[in-house]
C-alpha cells in the first residue's frame, strides 16, 4: 500500500493597497531587504521569517505600511537594529522625488567595480557606468596626437605629457589630472542627463575625483552620493591585481605590478582631494563591511535630504509671520 504525502499550500498573503491586491513576493521583499546591506542569503530568510509570523498570526490581507512593520520587526530580531532601521530609512529615501546619483572614485584595483555593480543591484538601480568607457568613447574621437594621456592607463598618463614637468612637479599627478580633467567632461555629461531625467545613476573609475566634477549645479534635481574606495594595506591591494587577472584575461597582472608604485601614489593624492573636498574615503578590508559602510553613506546622505525637504515643505505650510494669531498687516 502506497502512501501519499500531501504537501501543505502555504496560504495567499495579499497586500491590499497595491494594485488592488497583489500577492505578497518572498523574493521581492528579500530585494528589497537587501537594501539595508544585508547579503541574498539573510535577506531571504528574513523574507520567510516574515511570511511565517504573518500565516501564523492569521494575517492574510494588509497594508504595504503593516508589511513594513513587520518586516522591521524582523529585521531587529534576526539582524539588530542597524539594518531595521536602514529599512525604514530606505523606504524614506523611495518617497524622494530625485534620482540618487552614486559616483565612486578610488585607485586601480580597490574595488570599485565590484562595490558599483553589487550596490546598483541593492538600490534597484539598472544603469552603472564605468569612466573607463568614457575614456574609450573620448579615445575614438580624439586622436592620440590631439591628447595623447587619454591614450595610456590612469597610472601611465605620466608617459603621454608633451612637456616635461618642472622640477618641483610630479609627472604621474599631472598627467592623470589632465585625464581626469578630460575625462569628467564626460562624467558631467551623465550627471546632468540623470538631472534631466530623473534616472539613478553609479558612476564609478578611477577619474571620479573630487573637485572634478561637478554635483552642485544639479543639487536640488538629484541626491549625489560621492566618496572614495581605499586600500591602505599595500600587500591586500597588490592581492587585488591577482585576482582581476584571473577574472579578466585581457588585464595581466604583470602590468600593474610594474606600475603598482605610480598606482599607489595616485591613491594617496586621491584620498587627499577627497580629504580636502569633505568626501568620505571607505577602506575596502572586506567586501561585506565596504557594502555595509557604502549603503549606511546612502541611507544617511538620503535621509539628510527627505529631513530638508520636510522643513521646506513645514516652512511653506506655516502661515505669514503677520498673519499668526489673528494679527493683520
Amino acid at each position: 500500500m502506497r502512501t501519499v504525502i500531501k504537501e501543505t499550500k502555504t496560504p495567499q498573503i495579499v497586500i491590499s493597497d497595491v494594485e488592488a491586491g497583489l500577492p505578497f513576493s518572498k523574493g521581492l521583499l528579500a530585494s528589497q531587504v537587501m537594501v539595508t546591506g544585508l547579503s541574498p542569503r539573510r535577506a531571504y530568510e528574513v523574507a520567510d521569517r516574515v511570511e511565517d509570523r504573518l500565516v501564523g498570526s492569521g494575517r492574510l490581507t494588509l497594508t504595504s505600511e503593516e508589511l513594513a512593520s513587520v518586516a522591521v520587526a524582523v529585521l531587529s530580531e534576526v539582524a539588530g537594529d542597524r539594518y531595521a532601521k536602514n529599512y525604514q530609512r530606505w523606504r524614506e529615501v523611495e518617497r524622494l522625488d530625485v534620482p540618487l546619483v552614486i559616483l565612486i572614485g578610488g585607485a586601480t584595483g580597490v574595488g570599485k567595480s565590484t562595490i558599483a555593480t553589487q550596490l546598483a543591484a541593492r538600490l534597484g538601480i539598472v544603469r552603472v557606468v564605468a569612466t573607463d568607457a568614457i575614456r574609450e568613447v573620448m579615445r575614438a574621437m580624439l586622436s592620440e596626437q590631439l591628447l595623447p594621456t587619454l591614450h595610456v592607463s590612469s597610472f601611465q598618463a605620466d608617459e603621454a605629457l608633451r612637456e616635461p614637468p618642472t622640477r618641483s612637479a610630479d609627472a604621474v599627478i599631472i598627467g592623470f589630472r589632465e585625464q581626469t580633467a578630460a575625462v569628467c567632461v564626460g562624467v558631467n555629461a551623465l550627471i546632468e542627463r540623470a538631472a534631466d531625467e530623473g534616472t539613478s545613476i553609479v558612476i564609478e573609475g578611477a577619474h571620479i575625483v573630487p573637485g572634478f566634477f561637478d554635483v552642485e549645479t544639479h543639487a536640488d534635481r538629484i541626491l549625489a552620493v560621492p566618496f572614495i574606495v581605499g586600500v591602505d594595506d599595500e600587500e591586500r591591494h597588490r592581492s587585488h591585481f591577482a585576482a582581476r587577472e584571473g577574472a579578466v584575461a585581457a588585464r595581466p597582472a604583470q602590468r600593474y605590478e610594474v606600475g603598482f608604485e605610480n598606482i599607489r601614489k595616485l591613491q594617496r593624492w586621491v584620498k587627499s582631494q577627497a580629504l580636502s573636498h569633505g568626501v568620505p574615503v571607505i577602506p575596502n578590508y572586506s567586501f561585506d563591511q565596504s557594502i555595509a559602510a557604502v549603503i549606511d553613506l546612502v541611507m544617511e546622505r538620503a535621509t539628510a535630504r527627505a529631513a530638508e525637504l520636510g522643513r521646506r515643505e513645514q516652512g511653506r505650510a506655516e502661515p505669514p509671520e503677520g498673519r499668526r494669531e489673528g494679527k493683520t498687516a
